[in-house]
């Protein structure tokens, strides 16, 4: 029965039985203490916790779930993995233990052609809780499970909490017998890899108190209402009714298994190692695809750093297997047709899980070659000076300019032997975050102490803001600090932070840069404000120098601020809103916020978006805004709750936190966004928008920059004078342009490509005598020799080949090498006849790659290896020749 099959059945199931079919939610959990849906009954724990009241009194899902804690630990056994389903029925105050245990027995043991799974009864074992009598009782009289195969555990095993106080209670599972060929007979109790359990039904009765282990809490007393939470792991059901002996040979796994298989010429079964790694990349590829369909994009942060570490990991044992190439495109394609069936939406959202993969193979592959060889250097000087333990400086380095992460050099360390320093590490890594936040720290309180402006707002209260109205106004000095300090008075030539009880300057925030202008005090004293912050809520702190006399705490001032700025901010301002809106409307609501800038004359706004937006989509999206702008629509803020804005549509900003009640600013019957910003009065104030084009700037993220008003009228003056000088020197018009660069490219590349083709003329030339200097090795031809230092691998590669072409059908191996950079390198191929004798590439390269002080793999006609040791090429020739002896002698 095909996994998609179970899933149908076990939904129909309890629907025809009242259940209310809730379909699976996100991996990504709608909960603070989870990163992701770890099991099935998450996206209940509400009802289960009494905090809201369930719609339904009976339920049924099939929960898409991840669970990293092992991660490590996948590949090296069958029993482990990330990804997987778990099938559940829940009761919310409404049937108990005898009505979960009843559904649960006729589901299972109903034949196949009635719409059950159809299990032999005679091999399914109830455990119970060891104190659970009724539990017992209803198995045995109501069921009617003998009682030889029922057997009772306890509170480690059958007994259930969320390991807080709260609902709990005790469990039975259903397992099933899978064989002698499993191990000893004896039920559950003794050997769970032959009663493997498929099915927990917990029966919520009690609450518990507080408790430091998973056994050791209080029970306060019964709940008032008694809840039933079951999960089957869909996985391990398909094993059973596919009669295959782990969840890495069901058929959703063992597609993406035969498809590595394909890839690298490795066959699932030849060895322990490689099973490893076909395993890794088989789990690993399938969560990664989970993730991505649910919105996860490779990150070094929270789930964005899991998805990241297992789509390397899974990477990197692609090219342990002998993979050169990309691979995750083929991958993930298996993915997608066999996990479509039950998740439509992957099929549906392809092409954009498709580029979120790809572009983080195309990022690792890009750094996996010079971040192996800074390693592999790393482990031989460690190992050369007789240590054992890879320096932390060293596992930095590797995470922060090459995006290795830890647990990858872990891993990579100790396949070769050694240890990491994650002491070292980790404290590197925190004190690069502690600089990140002192830096940004310092950008919001200048390195006072936070205190002294907790202290002016406890006693003078928050900065009344008059800026959305007015330029400058009196206001009164209520707090002063010198040099981060709290002072009554400050003199000409110091660095002082003022707070006003009412300022027209506006604080950075939002994605607005702050106000600059002065603050003149009534005697003549000037303060030259060139920041202003809000280190504490509602507090703004103007930062800047007294140029002339002397201030002090209470004196009443003017400040203004520099009005030709503010208003270029505000032009870039409402700009960056008609931009969020017209990429809306090209690309989707997948095209929200995901930071802003708005500085005088220019702006930088990021978005989401999967891959990167076309030429013309952005041409369209600039004609749209200035097209908005000759519209002249005027633009204007109001205040309102925040439930009226959503309702409104309004666009929430990124990286704000919002109260009750939200400012809303409207262009016209264009835009509508939450802003505390300043912006223009009509958009015919902002002349022009010039977009500059966009780029990425992380995984799934893009950034576009432009120029607004005089700034974009000077870009485009400066376009045009440089355009006037290419039409000049080319002798064409303007429209010309592009038609005559163009012409002038192709006849570069062609002639770069004939002296390609006179370079790889003059490799090829050495071919014939290669292969005429062949020698007979036992009966297989060897050609075996170091070619020019310098030559690169692909000519190297395309050498080899045309070698082994010339050797015509007898059986025969070529094997060149040369050194490249200080380094050496070998690729190696055989013909049909050699393979036929026993002689694979691949294990003729890691042999001459060990002598090398390296390593390499590849397929069995053709493989590429190198090394450290350039010294050690011809042992590396005479270690390959005594292996193509010893191998072709045994044929």
């Amino acid at each position: 029965m095909e996994s998609a099959e179970i899933r149908r059945r076990w939904l129909r199931f309890f629907e025809e039985r009242g259940h209310h079919v809730v379909p699976s939610a996100s991996l990504i959990a709608d909960d603070p203490t989870l990163l992701l849906v770890p099991a099935g009954m998450v996206p209940f724990k509400p009802y289960f916790l009494g905090e809201v009241t369930p719609p339904w009194p009976r339920a049924t899902s099939v929960q898409k779930c991840v669970r990293t804690p092992d991660i490590e630990e996948v590949g090296k056994t069958t029993r482990h993995g990330t990804f997987f389903q778990m099938c559940g029925n829940f009761s919310f105050g409404d049937y108990f233990k005898e009505g979960a245990a009843k559904l649960a027995w006729e589901l299972l043991t109903t034949p196949q052609d009635k719409g059950g799974y159809g299990l032999d009864p005679e091999r399914l074992w109830i455990t119970v809780y060891e104190q659970d009598d009724e539990a017992e009782r209803i198995w045995r009289d109501v069921v009617g499970v003998p009682t030889e195969r029922i057997q009772r555990l306890g509170m480690e095993e059958n007994y259930w909490s969320m390991g807080v106080p709260g609902p709990c209670g005790p469990c039975s599972e259903i397992n099933y017998d899978r064989g002698p060929e499993f191990g000893r007979e004896g039920g559950p109790a003794v050997n769970d890899e032959r009663y493997v359990e498929i099915w927990n039904l917990v029966f919520m009765q009690y609450e518990r108190g507080e408790g430091s282990t998973k056994t050791d809490f209080e029970i306060l007393g019964e709940l008032p209402s008694k809840n039933i939470d079951t999960g089957l792991g869909l996985e391990r059901l398909a094993m059973i009714l596919q009669g295959v002996h782990n969840m890495y040979e069901i058929d959703t796994s063992r597609a993406v298994i035969d498809k590595a298989t394909e890839l690298t010429g490795v066959a699932y079964g030849d060895a322990e190692q490689s099973d490893v790694s076909l395993r890794v990349v088989c789990d690993h590829i399938r969560t990664s695809v989970m993730l991505i369909g649910d919105g996860v994009t490779p990150g070094n942060e929270g789930r964005g750093y899991v998805l990241r570490r297992i789509m390397r990991r899974a990477i990197r044992n692609m090219r342990i297997l002998g993979a050169t190439g990309p691979v995750v495109q083929d991958l993930i394609d298996v993915v997608i047709e066999t996990m479509g069936q039950q998740y439509p939406e992957l099929i549906s959202d392809r092409k954009r899980i498709e580029t979120v993969a790809l572009a983080e193979e195309a990022a690792f592959l890009k750094t996996l070659k010079a971040g192996t060889n800074i390693l592999d250097s790393a482990v031989a000087e460690t190992k050369q000076s007789g240590g054992s333990v890879l320096s932390g400086d060293k596992a930095f380095l590797l995470h922060d300019t090459w995006g290795f992460p830890i647990d990858l050099t872990l891993e990579m360390a100790a396949e070769q032997g050694l240890s990491v320093d994650e002491r070292g590490f980790r404290r590197l890594m925190k004190e690069q975050r502690e600089r990140a936040k002192a830096d940004a720290k310092a950008k919001k309180t200048g390195h006072a102490d936070m205190s002294a402006y907790r202290e002016i707002a406890d006693t003078a209260g928050t900065t009344d803001f008059t800026g959305y109205s007015d330029t400058s106004g009196e206001a009164t000095i209520v707090g002063l600090l010198v040099d981060g300090v709290s002072s009554p008075a400050a003199t000409e030539g110091d660095e002082v932070e003022v707070v006003l009880d009412r300022t027209p300057f506006y604080a950075e925030g939002g994605g607005q840069q702050a106000d600059t202008g002065r603050i003149k005090l009534d005697g003549g004293a000037v303060i030259e404000v060139r920041d202003v912050q809000q280190p504490v809520p509602g507090v703004s702190v103007h930062k800047g120098v007294v140029q002339v006399g002397e201030v002090t705490v209470g004196s009443a001032v003017h400040a203004r601020i520099d009005v030709d700025r503010r208003r270029s901010i505000a032009r870039a301002h409402s700009a960056t809103h008609l931009t969020h809106q017209a990429l809306r409307d090209a690309l989707g609501p997948t095209a929200a916020q995901a930071g802003s800038e708005n500085a005088p004359g220019r702006f930088r706004f990021d978005f989401g978006s999967p891959a990167a937006v076309p030429g013309t989509v952005l041409t369209d999206v600039e004609q749209k805004i200035n097209e908005v702008l000759a519209r002249e629509l005027d633009v204007h803020a109001e205040y309102m709750g925040i439930d009226e804005a959503k309702k409104q549509g309004a666009l929430a900003e990124f990286g704000e936190k919002y109260g009750q009640t939200v400012r809303v600013v409207t262009i016209g019957d264009f835009s509508k966004e939450l802003c505390g910003g300043t912006h223009v009065h009509n958009t015919a104030q902002l002349g022009l928008v010039k977009l500059l084009g966009e780029s990425s700037i992380g995984s799934g993220v893009r950034r576009v920059e432009a120029l607004v008003g005089v700034d974009a009228y000077k870009f485009l003056a400066r376009e045009h004078t440089v355009v006037s000088q290419l039409t000049e020197l080319l002798k064409g018009r303007s429209e010309e342009l592009p038609e005559r660069i163009s012409g002038m490219l192709t006849r570069l590349k062609d002639a770069e490509k004939e002296i390609e083709r006179f370079r790889a003329e003059k490799v090829l030339q050495a071919a014939g005598g290669i292969a005429d200097g062949a020698k007979d090795v036992r009966g297989i031809a060897l050609a075996a020799a170091r070619v020019p230092d310098g030559t690169t691998a692909d000519d190297l590669r395309t050498l080899v080949l045309d070698v082994r072409q010339r050797l015509g059908s007898r059986p025969g191996v070529v094997a060149l090498f040369t050194v490249t950079n200080g380094r050496p390198l070998t690729v190696i191929a055989t013909n049909e006849g050699a393979r036929e004798a026993g002689l694979r590439a691949g294990d003729l390269v890691r042999t001459a790659a060990k002598t090398l002080g390296g390593g390499g793999g590849g397929k069995p006609d053709v493989a590429q290896g190198g090394g450290q040791n350039p010294e050690a090429v011809d042992e590396a020739v005479a270690a390959v020749e005594r292996l193509v002896a010893e191998t072709g002698g045994n044929a």
